[in-house]
């Protein structure tokens, strides 16, 4: 059975923004604008997407 996975790009800049929400885009693996990875769907994942999730879009 395959895994749920979901699938997040970050659409905008971190500049400016707290240092734990940078933090948290670097946990997510995210490097720079327009980066897109897939993540396993876990709670941890769900937490740090709801986090900072005006910097991201996500789908899945």
């Amino acid at each position: 059975m395959a895994e749920k996975t979901l699938k997040v790009t970050l659409v905008k800049s971190v500049i400016g923004t707290k240092e734990s929400h940078r933090a948290t885009v670097r946990g997510l693996g995210l490097r720079k604008l327009n980066h897109t990875v897939e993540l396993e769907d876990t709670p941890a994942v769900r937490g740090m997407i709801q986090k900072v999730s005006y910097l991201l879009k996500h789908e899945g």
